[in-house]
C-alpha cells in the first residue's frame, strides 16, 4: 500500500466517512474508490483536486502529508 493510499483511508476514518460516502461526494463509484485506497489504481488529478476540495485541505497535506513550508 502506497502512503498515498494511507493517507486517503486515514482521512476518510477520521471524519468517520464510509467509502461510498467519500465516492459519492467526488462523484466516483465505490469500486473506483476502493481501487485508490488499495493502492490499485492512481487517481487523476481532477479527483485529487476533488479529494483535496472535500476533505477541506491543501493538495500537499493529502498528497504528501504536510503542508508545503
Amino acid at each position: 500500500m502506497s502512503p498515498f493510499s494511507e493517507r486517503l483511508i486515514l482521512l476518510r476514518e477520521q471524519h468517520h466517512l464510509s467509502q461510498r460516502t467519500v465516492a459519492e461526494a467526488i462523484q466516483r463509484t465505490t469500486r473506483a474508490y476502493q481501487r485508490y485506497e488499495y493502492g490499485e489504481r492512481e487517481p487523476q488529478l481532477s479527483t485529487v483536486i476533488a479529494l483535496a476540495k472535500f476533505y477541506h485541505i491543501s493538495l500537499d497535506e493529502l498528497v504528501f502529508g504536510s503542508k508545503a513550508p
